[in-house]
């Protein structure tokens, strides 16, 4: 009986650590201008939809130089300035 209870509990807190160890809880940073990034290869670039051709924020992930994963926002002008004359 002892054993049962004690394979339960060894096998809930592996789940538990797995769940913790996938979960993304890091926050991007905001650009600053000057800022290193040594980019080695974009992952994706994101922005808010928007009809108006204003500055929005967008978010960049990407693998640096050293494998590491990061994530930034900046400020850009918004994809519907290309279409705008």
């Amino acid at each position: 009986m002892k054993l049962r209870t004690l394979l339960v509990t060894g096998a809930l807190a592996l789940s538990a650590l797995a769940g913790v160890a996938q979960a993304d809880t890091t926050q991007p940073v905001p650009y600053q201008y000057g800022m290193p990034l040594h980019v080695a290869k974009v992952i994706s670039m994101s922005e808010r939809p928007s009809r108006a051709c204003k500055v929005v924020t967008a978010d960049m992930k990407f693998i640096d130089t050293a494998g590491k994963p990061e994530d930034i926002t900046y400020s850009k002008m918004s994809d519907s300035c290309n279409f705008n004359n």
